[in-house]
């Protein structure tokens, strides 16, 4: 991901660094379980643990002649040690380390964008008390239809957002797995006590069951849970864009000193971040499509999943983590025009309070439809009267109110 669309705290997880540091720890926590069952003495464990290290220059080095970045990785990782090598990699195979590695790196990012979910609810709460009682024009197909408030729609929001902080813990959990079955999953060349430990060291799941690989249904539930949650904001900032057009102009994103809308026209005020929050939205639910396309591997394993995974997993997470801190912060301080709220109800000269108006004449006419001709054909009047008006006006209206 570009820098611009991301944040320091989640890029740092998806460095190449950070990623080599997961699959040093993953390598380091499986020869410490092998210790536990006596096959790897426990003086070559601390050994290990004190002088495994490793080079990105030096790994990228060997992988031009391997073409295998595990192998590339272990051989740089080998380097840096004595006798005590021997053991890097044992009973290994690399998908153990690249999956199990991957739902630890899964686990940190997912810890982020919780705090993140959990904090844009609170903004929303907090607008949703405010402007409880702030009336506005309901709108149906964008047509005025009946007074609301403002507080509603955030409250709108709000139940939204808990019901995506739900799907998000359980996509969550869902992800945060690992894997350390060899190569086909049947535990061939490792004991399975030896990927309990690791995934309990690193706070993760053990698989059930496994091939090669973790099953790529997976992380297509997460993708597209991440997706769903990105369209929430989507909806919510359309909605705040299509409130800030110029002939409505009840909501407005906060305009910074200094700020400029065109290069051509000074006047204007552009909903940017909204529209900003809407494209990327774009983004994360093209992932989804992708991660769908992933589950689908031949046999025990292939690696058609690898080269997409490099991208859009990081990317999504990097992504939504952008876009619930900055519409965190257009909605937190959204500048909100009760007045002209109150102004835009009053546009269409009451016809919004006419179905108030007929399930009166419902309640206390003998014969509706004798009555209800002449209230139609006084809605049709308005561009000259108010609904209250034309009722007053009306012979047949007039004589239901004595």
């Amino acid at each position: 991901m570009i820098e611009r669309y991301s944040r320091p705290e989640m890029r740092a997880i998806w460095t190449e660094e950070n990623k080599f540091n997961a699959w040093l720890e993953v390598e380091l926590c499986a020869c410490e379980a092998w210790a536990e069952l006596g096959v790897i003495p426990k003086e070559d464990t601390v050994l290990l643990r004190k002088n495994a290290k490793f080079d990105i220059d030096r790994i990228n080095e060997i992988e031009k002649e391997t073409r295998h970045d595990v192998i590339a990785f272990t051989r740089a990782v080998s380097e840096s040690l004595g006798q005590e090598r021997k053991w890097v990699h044992y009973g290994l195979t690399s998908t153990d380390v690249v999956d199990t590695a991957m739902g630890y790196l899964l686990l940190q990012a997912n810890t982020i964008l919780e705090k993140d979910i959990i904090n844009f609810i609170e903004i929303l709460k907090d607008k949703a008390v405010a402007y409880k009682d702030t009336a506005m024009m309901g709108r149906t197909h964008g047509v005025h239809a009946e007074p609301t408030t403002f507080g509603l729609k955030m409250a709108l929001w709000y139940e939204e957002m808990k019901r995506n902080l739900e799907r998000f813990r359980h996509a969550a959990n869902g992800v945060q797995f690992g894997k350390i079955s060899g190569a086909v999953g049947t535990y061939a060349n490792i004991d399975p006590s030896v990927e309990e430990f690791v995934c309990n060291k690193l706070g993760t799941t053990a698989a059930p069951i496994s091939t090669q690989t973790l099953q790529r249904d997976r992380h297509a539930e997460y993708m597209a849970t991440l997706a769903l949650i990105a369209t929430s904001l989507d909806k919510f900032a359309t909605e705040i864009r299509a409130l800030q057009k110029s002939e409505v102009r009840e909501v407005e994103e906060a305009f910074a000193k200094g700020q400029k809308g065109s290069s051509a026209m000074p006047h204007k005020r552009n909903p940017i971040g909204c529209e900003n929050i809407s494209g990327l939205s774009r983004v994360i639910r093209g992932h989804m499509v992708t991660a769908y396309e992933d589950v689908t591997l031949w046999h025990e394993r292939d690696i058609s999943h690898s080269s997409v995974e490099r991208i859009i997993i990081p990317d999504a997470t990097m992504l939504l983590n952008y876009m619930l801190n900055r519409f965190g912060n257009i909605v937190k301080n959204l500048t909100v025009f009760p007045e002209n709220m109150k102004r835009n109800i009053g546009r269409t000269f009451g016809v919004p309070f006419s179905g108030r108006v007929m399930t009166k004449l419902i309640d206390k006419a003998s014969a509706v439809s004798k009555h209800m001709i002449p209230f139609n054909h006084a809605q049709c009047r308005l561009g000259k009267n108010s609904v209250s008006s034309a009722i007053l006006s009306n012979r047949h209206l007039k004589s239901r109110r004595r």
